[in-house]
């Protein structure tokens, strides 16, 4: 790593309100030097094992919960058992691909939800997030 860009992710980090630790910045590192990512934590874990990163997959957990609070990751659920962290923060959808198991950005400005039911009582709508699942035509 470049020591301009351990910089900016430390920057990154402190300005997220969290410490930047050893562990957190090679974390930072591998999660935001190559452009918008969704990356599981199993994932992740393997790419830190690969990088040399001696790091457990609980440790991997809770920092990826520390940053998506702290605003730098967005955690995706697609289901009950599956949940994608985004570094790509700003409001937009996803496609999922059900046969590779990988989402896909797709821009807000490109999707249009109509006809939201009334709200309850009390409420307003903080965001609304849409998951098109879809599957290879086999032709």
């Amino acid at each position: 790593m470049v020591h301009s860009e351990l910089v900016d992710l430390e920057t990154k980090l402190r300005d997220a309100q969290l410490r930047p630790t050893k562990q957190r910045l090679a974390l930072a590192q591998l999660l935001f030097s190559d452009g918008n990512r969704h990356i599981t934590a199993e994932r992740l874990h393997s790419d830190a094992m690969e990088a040399g990163v001696a790091i457990s997959l609980a440790t991997i957990y809770n920092n990826l919960h520390q940053f998506t609070t702290a605003g730098l990751l967005r955690e995706v659920v697609v289901d009950a058992s599956r949940s994608y962290f985004d570094t790509n923060v700003a409001p937009h959808h996803h496609f999922f691909h059900e046969q590779s198991g990988t989402l896909e950005d797709i821009a807000t400005s490109d999707l249009t939800v109509d006809n939201i039911p009334p709200l309850p009582e009390g409420t307003e709508i903080s965001s609304v997030d849409v998951i098109v699942r879809v599957n290879s035509v086999r032709g």
